[in-house]
């Protein structure tokens, strides 16, 4: 069977695709992504006056994936039965990750995406006074899981 994109329709027409025959499934997706900065930004981390970045960044990616629906045009909102956003200190950045799940006649992999990307844009935006050359890289699902599609792992 050939795959096709499940967003337009016959007459190539952007579309929100239509779940209400799926069954509501448990569904889970994890997210990872990096943001690259320089050792005396991360060793400034803990003075920053705004605040502590990788807690507020936290907080904000809980917050984006519960509002994907708003960001991403043909998502669908879901009710999350569980966000998690972990932000760790690596020697030459932070690594950001997400899982989240819900149970659903849809999939959460953009809600986890969205939420390491505002998370890694809130990281970014915190320490930005110190260097704008830091990037923001890799931003890409780690596993997902439920659904039609079945067990996806990278």
């Amino acid at each position: 069977m050939k795959k096709k994109l499940s967003h337009y329709d016959e007459a190539g027409v952007a579309r929100m695709v239509d779940v209400s025959e799926k069954s509501a499934t448990k569904r889970t997706a994890q997210a990872r992504g990096f943001v690259r900065m320089k050792a005396a930004v991360l060793k400034a981390l803990p003075d920053n006056p705004k605040g502590n970045p990788l807690e507020v960044a936290r907080i904000a990616g809980i917050m984006a994936a519960k509002r994907t629906h708003e960001l991403i045009p043909l998502c669908h909102p879901l009710a999350l039965s569980h966000v998690d956003v972990d932000a760790k200190v690596k020697k030459d950045g932070i690594a950001v990750e997400a899982t989240v799940s819900t149970t659903s006649q849809t999939g959460v992999e953009m809600e986890a995406l969205t939420a390491v990307s505002v998370a890694a844009l809130t990281i970014y935006d915190m320490t930005k006074a110190l260097d704008k050359s830091i990037t923001i890289e890799r931003i890409e699902l780690v596993e997902k899981s439920g659904g039609k599609s079945g067990h996806y792992k990278r």
